[in-house]
């Protein structure tokens, strides 16, 4: 939604421009931000006009998994006090575009049936980064589905070596 990015660009710029320092600790501690900020139920709570944005903050504050740094309280407080809690999810999108562009690197999912030992994953890391030309911040997820092989989407470019993707390359060639 153009909406929610407009409302989130400032946010993550200027948590950009704060956070020069150590980008890779805001960026962790800002997508478990998001990640508490996109649940429902909390969505619904912090929208009631019963609820005081210090309750908010108390929640989401007490649902993060670690302690939060000085610079992620304020962030988070300014963030609620604006009422801006729902846009959590892509001011964290819009910063690790950010970090990418700074460091010339790209997010990947990994999607695959099976889970990856790390002599796997840092081998397909390195096919990867060769293969799209850029260092790759690999997240893998499981898809039983896929039945075998990795689907890897990176931005708007897909590679889908799976065995469910050539049974049905198969099967339109078959049917053609």
């Amino acid at each position: 939604m153009a909406e929610l990015a407009t409302i989130a660009r400032p946010y993550a710029e200027a948590l950009f421009k704060a956070s020069t320092a150590d980008l890779g600790g805001a960026a962790a501690w800002l997508d478990e931000l998001a990640a508490i900020a996109s649940n429902a139920q909390l969505q619904q709570y912090a929208g009631s006009p019963s609820v005081t944005s210090r309750q908010t903050f108390d929640v989401v504050a007490g649902v993060a998994k670690t302690k939060l740094p000085a610079a992620a309280e304020n962030f988070l407080s300014a963030v609620i006090d604006n009422g801006r809690l729902s846009v959590l999810p892509e001011i964290a999108s819009q910063f690790r575009a950010l970090k990418n562009a700074q460091s010339g690197s790209s997010d990947a999912i990994v999607y695959s049936a099976f889970a990856l030992d790390a002599a796997a994953l840092a081998d397909l890391s390195a096919t990867l980064e060769k293969r799209f030309g850029k260092k790759l911040n690999l997240k893998v997820e499981l898809q039983p589905e896929l039945i075998g092989g990795v689907r890897v989407v990176v931005g708007d470019e897909v590679l889908d070596t799976s065995v469910k993707a050539r049974l049905e390359q198969m099967k339109v060639a078959l049917i053609s």
